[in-house]
């Protein structure tokens, strides 16, 4: 399991946002926040573009900082 998750449980940490939070915005149940946060799953790609819908009504840097983690080098 991936990078995703890795970089969407340091990004909810770092700007204090709840898994549950998140997911209430996404509309998904908790446990399928808490499977990526656990890499126990991936977000498939069309995901990966909610939960940055998702994070930037939240907290817009978070969702620069979630596409900064989770890109990295591919965007710089």
């Amino acid at each position: 399991m991936g990078r995703a998750g890795q970089a969407l449980k340091e990004v909810l940490a770092a700007h204090h946002i709840s898994q549950n939070r998140l997911a209430v915005e996404m509309g998904l149940r908790r446990s399928v926040t808490y499977r990526w946060v656990h890499e126990l799953s991936d977000p498939t790609g069309e995901t990966i573009v909610d939960i940055v819908e998702a994070l930037a009504k939240l907290n817009p840097a978070a969702a620069r900082d979630f596409v900064q983690r989770y890109l990295g080098e591919l965007i710089d």
